[in-house]
């Protein structure tokens, strides 16, 4: 164990923590305003870890929709974990079931965090870093789970924001170049176009699709950039 590579992603991913905390309280308060028991709230937390695909899933189901679409939406926009997972697992050490376990921790900071520019990874540093946050992301959905009706109340510190802010936030990050923003353009027409006439979940499944159709030629080009250090040991 690289123990200051550890301490460095803590101290790094504490702001992230704090954030997550927030985040995940409002979680909290939303899992349970869509029938959720504070226990499955907080149980969904520890085991997916995803803000995106929680939020996802429990906003299908606040529009009406059944588990089946929810888990869906859920699993489409979890789906960016495999790229991320196959660059990740260059890294690390251990046949294809260890290196699997090492992959969990993965979340989009951490990994975007510990790699350098040659696109090696620091394991450790990205294991504190999701440590840290993951530790906050279970303690937050929990407060917001099983809070008293003042951290229930959706209004209750502008914890009603945050639902649709956070979906927000991760479009912004997207629209880095043209084909961010086509996507994005694509998946909401599409979006908008289904929701009068089929049933909830299945917009927002359809711009899943179309956002995982619209990250392929990203991931191609990035897999034909040569790597000047390739052959070196990591």
């Amino acid at each position: 164990m690289d123990r200051e590579s550890w301490r460095s992603g803590l101290r790094a991913g504490a702001p992230f923590a704090a954030a997550s905390f927030v985040l995940s309280a409002s979680f909290g308060v939303a899992a349970t305003g869509v029938g959720f028991t504070p226990w499955a709230a907080v149980l969904m937390s520890a085991v997916v870890f995803a803000g995106s695909a929680q939020f996802a899933a429990v906003g299908v189901l606040a529009s009406g929709g059944t588990a089946g679409p929810a888990i869906l939406a859920a699993t489409l926009m979890n789906a960016r974990f495999l790229p991320m997972g196959i660059a990740f697992g260059q890294s690390l050490p251990g046949g294809p079931v260890r290196r699997a376990l090492q992959g969990q921790p993965v979340v989009d900071a951490s990994w975007a965090m510990a790699m350098d520019v040659r696109g090696r990874f620091d394991r450790w540093y990205l294991f504190g870093h999701s440590a840290i946050q993951y530790v906050a992301w279970v303690a937050g959905t929990a407060l917001g789970a099983y809070g008293g009706s003042w951290i229930r109340d959706p209004e209750a510190f502008g914890l009603d924001a945050l639902f649709p802010g956070f979906f927000v936030a991760l479009l912004f990050n997207e629209l880095r170049d043209r084909q961010g923003v086509a996507v994005a353009l694509g998946g909401a027409a599409l979006a908008l176009a289904l929701l009068p006439f089929t049933p909830p979940g299945v917009p927002l499944v359809a711009a899943a699709l179309v956002a995982l159709v619209g990250l392929h030629p990203r991931m191609e080009r990035g897999s034909a950039d040569p790597d000047p250090e390739e052959g070196e040991p990591a």
